[in-house]
């Protein structure tokens, strides 16, 4: 299944994609960076319209969503391909395969089987949505009919005109920086140029009233720079304020970086500190079970709000208009605590 692109313009001879910021300009008969966008009688082609390279049923949590519609279960999946090239990527048997290869499913079919697992909402996840954001749309608005969120994990590599694009079903999007933002890191290790596209599509998808959380994965040796780190805090802090979400996640060995050690814990309460002296409210440390920075306090009286265990929460103490049992603080959490919030929500999706 293949369906014509809707965010691309043509150029003489050549078209111009405008599903992400490397704007690639593609010829008769060429295929994008991403491996899964190309040109056929100049028109620009999704090549992965409609097929699906992985599906699994997480807690949002996984994302990480932790100020969405918390408890949350969604039904997350991808495509083949990816533009950006990241040498530590855990899925990169996905997001580096360059085909438009998988199993076919209408945005019907899918938002139908989503349905059977009883899911509160839909995840575009494990390599770059942006790549098959045709695709996420329709399903998107599907799912939207049938009572879901959408939301997005998301290297925020983007253009304005995607930013405009997703409006119509985005809910909420995690975007992930690498390596604090820093140029030299981006440029070598994950192909992209800069992060101030990746900020501006945080800023922007923020202003349009979609719900935004930060992560930035600390890679030791070469990406933990903390003079880098605050340079790009407060670029987010001046663009976002002080109640966006920062998680600070921990790296682990593997794709070409497989020699590189996990990130030392203190490494990452290192960058937690700075976070708060900045003024940041929300900050979390993420892959690390059990550590007391995965928790939510309330910035108002310090009470613990809502305790966490890796994806799972175990204590909740908020209303349900989320305010703090024992203050009164309201917490900018957005949506509910879904009734699957204390039941396992990790399944395995036959398609």
């Amino acid at each position: 299944m293949t369906k014509e692109a809707v965010l691309y313009k043509k150029e003489d001879s050549r078209i111009r994609c405008l599903a992400c910021a490397r704007k690639c300009l593609i010829g008769e008969g060429q295929t994008g960076f991403c491996g899964v966008r190309s040109v056929r009688n100049g028109k620009l082609h999704l090549d992965v319209y409609g097929k699906i390279a992985a599906a699994h049923i997480d807690p949002i949590e996984k994302k990480p969503l932790v100020h969405f519609n918390p408890g949350s279960k969604v039904f997350s999946f991808s495509t083949y391909g990816c533009n950006w090239m990241c040498m530590y990527c855990q899925n990169y048997d996905i997001s580096q395969r360059r085909k438009a290869e998988g199993v076919e499913l209408s945005p019907e079919e899918i938002v139908e089987l989503a349905m059977g697992y009883d899911v509160d909402g839909m995840t575009y996840t494990y390599n770059e949505p942006a790549i098959f954001a045709e695709f996420a749309h329709d399903v998107g608005i599907v799912a939207k009919k049938h009572g879901l969120f959408n939301t997005m994990v998301s290297n925020g590599y983007w253009t304005p005109d995607l930013v405009d694009y997703v409006r119509d079903f985005l809910d909420a999007v995690t975007i992930d920086f690498k390596g604090n933002g820093e140029q030299k890191f981006l440029r070598r290790y994950t192909g992209a140029t800069s992060a101030e596209p990746i900020i501006e599509t945080a800023s922007e998808l923020s202003k349009k009233g979609i719900h935004v959380e930060i992560t930035d994965l600390i890679i030791p040796q070469i990406g933990d720079d903390i003079e880098a780190a605050k340079q790009l805090l407060t670029k987010l802090y001046d663009q976002l304020g002080a109640d966006i979400p920062i998680h600070f996640l921990r790296f682990h060995p593997d794709y070409k970086l497989n020699y590189l050690p996990w990130t030392p814990v203190e490494i990452l309460e290192r960058h937690y500190k700075l976070a708060k002296e900045l003024g940041f409210k929300f900050v979390y440390i993420g892959n690390v079970p059990g550590h007391p920075y995965e928790n939510t306090y309330c910035p108002n009286c310090g009470n613990l709000v809502i305790r966490r265990y890796s994806f799972d929460i175990l204590e909740w103490h908020l209303t349900e208009d989320m305010r703090c049992k024992f203050c009164g603080y309201k917490l900018p959490i957005k949506g509910k605590l879904s009734r699957h919030a204390f039941k396992e929500r990790f399944e395995t999706v036959f398609i």
